[in-house]
């Protein structure tokens, strides 16, 4: 890659089966993060490490800690870290937050898998954050769209909003052009140290 700009194509990384953050609800993500050069960001569940190279780009000489607990997962960020020559990641192996010991305080975390333990994930994510950092999770069922919300509403510190990203793609088949829907993630973005307010 010559130049990096944001929302890298999708068939630029190496895929396997493990899910991962698509182009444009990236772009959204990172719209919300407001990433800066020399930040220190945690991707949790990062998958195939899309966002956390995308984040990587962005903070220059800071660092991106990408914590991710299945094993191919894990070979998969690690191959795109170097497939895109970003040494700025450290790939942690585990689930969150037992995973999450020992990190630095960060300026954005990201919130893409839970396993299961979205409300420990959060408290401890909370802790982790630097006052005006930004909490950005990314919610594909109605249970952690409302957890997220929950958590982040009960705090009045943190100045949050939410929204709602439906991509759907244009594809080529034969000699007309058909619609392919992705499926709807909604993303909470919850800045620390800011009014209490949710906007749509």
């Amino acid at each position: 890659m010559k130049r990096y700009f944001p929302g890298i194509a999708d068939e630029e990384f190496i895929r396997g089966d493990v899910p991962m953050t698509k182009q444009e609800v990236r772009i959204v993500a990172l719209a919300k993060a407001k990433i800066a050069s020399g930040n220190t960001v945690i991707d949790i569940g990062a998958g195939t490490g899309s966002l956390s190279v995308e984040a990587a780009f962005q903070v220059k000489e800071g660092r991106v800690f990408a914590i991710e607990r299945d094993g191919n997962g894990v070979d998969l960020i690690r191959q795109n870290a170097r497939r895109f020559g970003r040494e700025n990641i450290t790939v942690i192996q585990g689930n969150a937050p037992e995973a999450m010991a020992g990190l630095p305080l960060a300026d954005v975390i990201f919130v893409g898998g839970s396993g299961g333990n979205l409300p420990a994930i959060l408290q401890r994510c909370d802790c982790l954050l630097r006052p005006g950092g930004r909490m950005v999770i990314m919610a594909v069922t109605v249970e952690t769209l409302y957890s997220a919300l929950h958590f982040l509403r009960e705090k009045p510190d943190y100045a949050t909003e939410a929204c709602g990203v439906q991509v759907t793609r244009i594809r080529s088949a034969g000699a007309a052009n058909m619609f392919q829907a992705l499926n709807p993630v909604y993303i909470i973005a919850g800045t620390k140290g800011g009014d209490h307010e949710l906007t749509n």
